[in-house]
């Protein structure tokens, strides 16, 4: 799957932010048909990042929202900073 398809937007709400700074995570609304490795492969491939962990669900708007933990030696601030999110 093309990793530009895979990922449709980032998601900028209180909680997010927050996980960004707390958790190293990320958060993006994504194609429903990705699975847990076209999300880690496209965030890697997208941001130049490596992912250490991927976990999804499924909201009550039907959208299928990826949390993608960065290992340590990345930092999802400096990510969202680049995306243009803060």
């Amino acid at each position: 799957m093309d990793p530009y398809k895979v990922i449709i937007k980032p998601v900028v709400t209180e909680k997010a932010v927050a996980m960004i700074e707390k958790e190293n995570k990320l958060t993006f609304v994504v194609d429903k048909r990705a699975t847990k490795g076209d999300i880690k492969r496209a965030v890697e491939e997208m941001f130049e990042v490596k992912v250490e962990k991927v976990n999804t669900l499924v909201t009550m708007k039907g959208e299928k929202r990826a949390y993608v933990k960065l290992k340590p030696e990345y930092s999802a601030g400096e990510v969202a900073a680049r995306m243009g999110l803060f």
